[in-house]
């Protein structure tokens, strides 16, 4: 998918770029705002105007996702069953040509050509309880966390937000990193702590080559503890030993899905704290954002009219296009999902009409179910008698209009990347903001959740600063001998995120593509 990318751009072009944005997002924002699950209650298809309705109305997810999305399938070439008003191929190609480039030009890393569910770069005992995305993922971010480490003269690194400590392990005992493993749930810590032991015992009976060479092995260093959003943390900087050299500690912060107001945390501990030298995040869940405080950050976009992202638009920018892009071209069952939940609302709103989107827990096998028989699950998941009389007319009805369901929200998912290029766009006019010298920025998409037959993950990276980049990452390099002020600690607020709110800023944006694309 064709796209800007934010290598080059200057200062000035990022800011209209962000005027752009949040001009084509006001002007579309009932779309975005929309629920899919309220398309019959809300009559969302007779939002659209008359020449959308006669342009979209009909066609096959296949076709919505050559013509709508603009991803035909392989050797497939774009044909117009009819004539389509010039508004909507307007929001095709703006929404196209506003968002930062996401699409890598392969699929499937060769690391997992042989067995799609194990990756063939990392040895038995470092997948062992890890998914095959998340293989990928540590071994990725691993990899360029050791070479920003050895570029920027890092002698320690945190991972912030560790989980399991998946990507710790990796990186201490593959990599031969010092890492800190910092992570808000005492559960999470002790189990990682029995993965280390569990890994040390599996690599001592194996004497593995992949084990960083030389000297004792150093497990990750787990500590409990809770990075608010709004606060540095003082246990975060701490070093593990005392410096050797002259100047202290140099650290490297990274975090491999930074959930929420962890990401900007981060980036204001880079921006605050002269310890840290690098920063490598994979950021997510935008919907976890507070508003404010983790969007907008930059001075330039608060200021911008109609840059407010509610829940709903934050939500939709965590969906991934090409994934939803590729079950339209399979044109499975599954797509009658949204069909069907939004058939079971209208019986929901029948039945008590204060009862608004209710959540639905996850029912099985939905594509062989009849809709009347997953209205009846979804009643009694809900609270409310399943054996309620139904209207099996309407509720047939409705099923006829699934492509319409799923036309609308196609269209909803054609703009979400515009949302999520606005709030990376803002943490780079931040980062410009805060007046730190000679450190740089850059931004890349990571594989699309399909290649890993897994389920949309959210997009953006925000590896270190260094001159080459993998894929898929958003890093930036600071220069270790830059002296940088102190920012004046943000004043606390109520909230419960797992992160804390950290600052950085690039003079310049560079995005260089790997040597081997599909490693």
């Amino acid at each position: 998918m064709p796209g800007v990318s934010a290598r080059g751009l200057s200062l000035e072009e990022r800011r209209q770029l962000a005027v752009n944005l949040t001009r084509v997002l006001a002007l579309y924002r009932s779309i975005l705002d929309a629920y899919i699950i309220e398309f019959f209650t809300d009559n969302l298809w007779g939002t659209l105007p008359c020449s959308w309705q006669e342009a979209l109305d009909g066609l096959e997810p296949p076709e919505l996702a050559t013509q709508l999305l603009g991803m035909p399938g392989e050797g497939e070439v774009v044909r117009y069953r009819s004539v389509w008003p010039l508004t909507l191929l307007a929001l095709k190609s703006t929404a196209c040509a506003l968002t930062f480039t996401r699409t890598p030009s392969f699929q499937t890393p060769s690391e997992f050509l042989e067995n799609p569910s194990q990756s063939s770069r990392l040895t038995a005992p470092f997948r062992k309880h890890v998914r095959p995305k998340k293989q990928h993922e540590i071994r990725r971010l691993g990899e360029l966390v050791k070479k920003l480490s050895n570029l920027t003269g890092c002698t320690q690194v945190v991972d912030v937000g560790s989980g399991q400590g998946h990507l710790s392990r990796f990186m201490s005992l593959g990599l031969g990193l010092m890492v800190k493993s910092i992570e808000g749930n005492q559960r999470l810590v002790e189990r990682a702590q029995h993965l280390d032991w569990e890994l040390l015992q599996a690599l001592e009976k194996k004497r593995n080559p992949q084990v960083a060479p030389g000297g004792p092995r150093h497990c990750p260093h787990h500590v409990a503890r809770w990075v608010e959003p709004t606060a540095l943390c003082e246990e975060l900087l701490l070093p593990l030993e005392k410096p050797q050299q002259d100047g202290g500690a140099r650290l490297l912060l990274t975090g491999l899905h930074a959930c929420g107001d962890l990401s900007v945390s981060l980036l204001r501990h880079f921006c605050c704290c002269p310890e840290v030298a690098a920063l490598a995040s994979v950021g997510c869940c935008y919907m976890k954002l507070s508003e404010p405080g983790g969007y907008p950050l930059s001075q330039w976009v608060a200021g911008l009219p109609g840059c407010e992202l509610p829940y709903r638009l934050r939500e939709g920018a965590c969906h991934a296009l090409e994934d939803y892009a590729e079950r339209l071209q399979r044109a499975g069952p599954s797509l009658r999902t949204h069909c069907y939940r939004a058939a079971l609302e209208t019986v929901i709103r029948h039945v008590r009409p204060e009862l608004r989107r209710p959540s639905v827990q996850g029912i099985p096998r939905v594509h062989e179910l009849q809709i009347e028989e997953y209205v009846q699950r979804g009643l009694q998941r809900v609270g409310l008698d399943p054996q309620l009389p139904l209207n099996l007319a309407a509720l047939r009805g409705h099923q006829a209009q699934e492509n319409r369901v799923v036309a609308f929200f196609s269209l909803a998912l054609l703009l979400a990347p515009l949302v999520e290029t606005l709030i990376l766009l803002d943490r780079l006019l931040y980062l410009q903001e805060q007046a730190l010298p000679f450190f740089q920025a850059s931004m890349l998409s990571s594989y699309p959740s399909s290649a890993l037959s897994c389920p949309p993950e959210t997009w953006s990276w925000w590896p270190p600063r260094c001159p080459w980049v993998q894929p898929y990452v958003l890093w930036r390099l600071k220069r270790a001998d830059t002296a940088r002020r102190r920012h004046q600690r943000p004043h606390p607020k109520p909230s419960g995120a797992r992160g804390a709110e950290c600052t950085s800023h690039p003079e310049s944006s560079t995005l260089h593509p790997p040597s081997d694309p599909s490693s």
